[in-house]
């Protein structure tokens, strides 16, 4: 699914200043675009908007909406602790069988825990059915807002391989909001870089190498010390806005 996006204000009631200036974009159908800027810079509040929980906002989109169906992964993993994994995930298909359950557990590497209750799950482990809970309503467009926030280094790379492996088979259009430069390199196949709030693009930035790869590859890094010392105040959200032209 193609996604326009083109919010030209938002200000949120009582703020003195907008959270988004202009901020326009378009993600190609399938195409997995991370988005990176500094805190408060408005990247969540543009994921409500996009997902439709904010409409008070100026501008348009093309794609989203009511019609389109919708993965949706916070940085919170949302389970409800009175209810077990298996009727967590009911709770977005309802009709899923006991058989359907433990396969999808399976595929995310959670064979055996459909009776468990969230807390009793670590937090990797919650993210992984959250992860799952997403794709259970087969999405043409996923955001994730941080899904891999606090986790240690190997915690984080398994799910980012449950992460593709999900992916693999819809290709739904992919937008993930992090902080980390690093795993929008590893990710993403393009990474959008907002200034601070009020928040606007100012570097469009496509990336060519194949998939798979690790945040601790070493063409990642080369990639993360290239833009730093080409950008030093790109993560501070800092700098104009530049046409797509680069590339790595």
């Amino acid at each position: 699914m193609k996604l326009v996006v083109d919010i030209r204000r938002k200000r949120h009631p009582g703020k003195a200043r907008d959270t988004i200036g202009r901020l326009a974009f378009t993600a190609e159908s399938g195409e997995f675009v991370a988005i990176v800027g500094p805190s408060g810079a408005g990247k969540t509040t543009m994921l409500k908007i996009i997902a439709g929980l904010d409409k008070d906002y100026e501008g348009g989109l093309d794609g989203a909406g009511d019609d389109a169906r919708l993965g949706f992964v916070f940085q919170e993993p949302r389970l409800l602790p009175w209810l077990n994994v298996a009727d967590n995930l009911r709770l977005v298909s309802p009709d899923l069988s006991d058989a359907e359950v433990d396969a999808g557990l399976a595929k995310v590497g959670l064979v055996n825990t459909a009776a468990e209750f969230p807390l009793r799950l670590s937090g990797g482990m919650q993210r992984r059915v959250a992860l799952l809970r997403a794709f259970l309503v087969r999405p043409e467009l996923l955001l994730l807002d941080e899904p891999f926030i606090s986790l240690d280094a190997p915690t984080a790379e398994s799910l980012y391989q449950v992460l593709a492996e999900l992916r693999r088979e819809l290709l739904p259009t992919t937008l993930l909001v992090t902080h980390d430069l690093r795993e929008a390199l590893a990710l993403a196949d393009r990474v959008l870089f907002v200034s601070h709030s009020p928040a606007q693009l100012i570097l469009d930035y496509p990336i060519t190498l194949t998939q798979p790869r690790r945040r601790d590859d070493e063409v990642v890094s080369q990639m993360h010390h290239a833009l730093i010392a080409k950008y030093p105040e790109l993560l501070g959200g800092l700098g104009t806005a530049r046409p797509n032209t680069e590339a790595a």
